[in-house]
């Protein structure tokens, strides 16, 4: 091959996000691609939108790389947004509406962006945060109207491996991280997703989940990518739920922990049956499994046993399906076939089956980093691979179990919590002499931060930490138990490190034996 037509040979595998929709608009041109309440946009419609929104951001400053910082909750606007960035070649940084100000400050002032945008909703956010209202520009019939307004005939330069959005997730300070995820990684997660699930392009996708998380940005992006209906919804709504599950072929019926429950008295509630459903729920491992059971065999069909990250999208191991209506005893998983995953220990060298090590991946639906953390990411990926923080082990048939989070996590509905956070508040106080954050299981959100208090001064008790945390933490950050022992009685390291897997077996006990 002469080497004058590697070019033109690298430019027809350069798909990127943008073409991919863009391809799907033109054989569904008036297929729905978003429905929203009553206002249903079709695909001709949003990829005329989407484009011109690319040219009113190009007019307005906002080039290639440029990141624009979003805070809003779900809607159409908000999508269309995210492909009109995807055609301009710009970052979209989705932003936390559940953060406490100075967290959502630290997050848009991490990734500096050029252009602040809210929705009606929480532009008022944004201004508690410091930011003056002039700065922002709200989605509202103003906006609306210059979108409209703007070119759709502009076309801009995208390579695969631009970022396209940035979510956050949190760090080892407490604060969060940006994960940067590009239209290769999107494209990639697309193949994982349907390949494993089995899901056809026609299925419609519940877009309930916030869309500054990875369950709902990757799984709409995945859709309008397929020509597949996405149906918008701001925030959950099991009655909602339930009556589109039974009218519409959904594919997927995702559910999180914290709402499997009321997904499933909503479901009976309705009296028919659902349509089209071929796998449910996500986080097998944080879900009480007779819920799992019963609401497989609600939807008839498998529940995904899923252990992936924001970072990784659905792998590393997103292969297995739980069976219908039963109680699983164990939640082995299956690695996924769009990634390559290794066992390591903490020198890095790979450990034998049965013995638990930490996940270390590689594969195209990989992030492409955090933003602006240099050392982070060369810890992270050192070796050409990216380490999770996350123990498993391997069993003789193949198959993986979770063990525990390296760098401990806790994940409550959904949401990553880190307890360093919340012992930085609690060790704020002078009266706290020692204080370490561990989950407890929940039968709500699957699992819930508790903290182990040693005080130096008696008179503070649990109202007054409640209290305490109420001022300085979201509220799904709140520890929902305090247990106050002796400073020397805390498990330590050779190091003087709290070990918090010895706490957490203390609770453990405690809790078996009420």
């Amino acid at each position: 091959m002469g080497l004058s037509r590697l070019s033109e040979v690298r430019a027809a595998g350069m798909s990127t996000v943008a073409s991919q929709f863009e391809s799907t608009a033109r054989l569904f041109p008036t297929s729905p691609a978003l429905v929203e309440g009553e206002r249903v946009t079709t695909y001709a419609q949003l990829s005329g939108q989407a484009r011109r929104i690319a040219s009113w951001l190009d007019a307005h400053g906002v080039q290639r790389g440029d990141r624009v910082a979003l805070l809003a909750e779900n809607s159409g606007d908000y999508l269309a947004l995210m492909l009109g960035c995807a055609f301009r070649g710009c970052i979209l940084a989705c932003q936390n509406w559940r953060l406490l100000p100075h967290e959502l400050k630290h997050c848009i002032d991490l990734v500096a962006p050029k252009l602040m945008m809210a929705s009606s909703r929480y532009a008022g956010t944004l201004e508690e945060c410091g930011y003056d209202r002039a700065s922002v520009r709200v989605l509202d019939d103003t906006l609306r109207a210059e979108w409209a307004a703007a070119s759709d005939q502009s076309t801009f330069p995208v390579d695969p491996e631009d970022p396209l959005i940035i979510l956050y997730t949190s760090g080892t300070t407490g604060l969060p991280k940006g994960a940067v995820i590009s239209h290769r990684a999107e494209l990639a997660r697309n193949a994982a997703w349907r390949t494993s699930y089995r899901l056809a392009p026609e299925d419609t996708f519940v877009a309930w989940t916030p869309l500054y998380h990875m369950g709902g940005t990757d799984h709409a992006l995945a859709t309008l990518m397929q020509g597949g209906k996405v149906i918008v919804m701001d925030g959950f709504d099991a009655d909602r739920l339930a009556q589109i599950a039974v009218t519409e072929p959904l594919g997927w019926f995702v559910v999180m922990p914290g709402t499997v429950d009321r997904a499933i008295a909503a479901l009976k509630a309705t009296g028919k049956p659902v349509v089209g459903v071929k796998v449910c729920g996500v986080m097998a491992d944080l879900i009480p499994r007779h819920q799992i059971a019963e609401l497989s065999a609600l939807v008839n069909a498998p529940f995904a046993n899923t252990f992936g990250s924001t970072e990784t999208g659905s792998p590393p191991c997103s292969g297995d399906l739980l069976p219908i209506g039963v109680v699983p005893d164990k939640l082995p998983k299956t690695m996924s076939s769009f990634c390559e995953l290794k066992l390591v220990d903490e020198q890095d060298q790979p450990v034998g089956r049965g013995v638990p090590g930490e996940a270390a991946v590689r594969g195209p639906t990989l992030f492409s980093g955090y933003w602006n953390a240099p050392e982070t990411n060369a810890d992270d990926f050192r070796g050409g691979w990216f380490h999770m923080g996350d123990i498993l082990v391997q069993h003789d048939d193949g198959t993986f179990d979770f063990v525990d989070r390296a760098k401990y996590m806790i994940k409550s509905g959904g949401e990553n919590i880190y307890p360093a956070e919340i012992e930085g508040v609690l060790l704020g106080d002078k009266r706290v002499q020692e204080a370490a954050v561990v989950r407890q299981a929940d039968p709500q959100w699957g699992e819930v931060p508790v903290a182990f208090v040693a005080r130096e001064d008696d008179s503070i008790g649990a109202v007054e930490l409640a209290a305490l945390c109420r001022e300085k933490l979201a509220g799904y950050k709140q520890p929902k138990g305090f247990h106050f022992i002796d400073f020397d009685a805390f498990p330590r390291s050779a190091s003087g490190k709290v070990q918090r897997h010895e706490l957490q077996a203390r609770l453990e006990a405690q809790l078996a034996q009420k």
